[in-house]
């Protein structure tokens, strides 16, 4: 079972930024797909959050109208587009797998690192 991040990297305030997560070794569409972040300094917050089943999402207020979360069950991909970014959203981003019925079952990745600055 891996979930593995990619898209991360430096980028100006206000700018925009696609983070990918690659699930394998199991079927994602069983489970709820999120996206955490990790600031230093900071604990672990739910940024967004695609449920398994119908596809509806939940956001952070932090982000809400700035990213999108979405997911491709046929790829076993989840993504979030992150635009209009702030030095605030500077943060390690984690992808979260958590079935949707069988709790104990829950995933991370390694994390990618987004960081906003001029």
């Amino acid at each position: 079972v891996q979930l593995v991040e990619s898209g991360g990297g430096l980028v100006q305030p206000g700018g925009s930024l696609r983070l990918s997560c690659a699930a394998s070794g199991f079927t994602s569409s069983a489970y709820d797909m999120s996206w955490y972040r990790q600031a230093p300094g900071k604990e672990r917050e739910l940024v967004a959050t695609v449920i398994s089943a119908g596809g509806s999402t939940n956001y952070a207020d932090s982000v809400k109208g700035r990213f999108t979360i979405s997911r491709d069950n046929a790829k076993n991909t989840v993504s979030l587009q992150m635009s209009s970014l702030k030095p605030e959203d500077t943060a390690v981003y984690y992808c979260n797998a958590h079935h949707r019925i069988f709790r104990n079952r829950e995933y991370w990745g390694q994390g990618t690192q987004v960081t906003v600055s001029s």
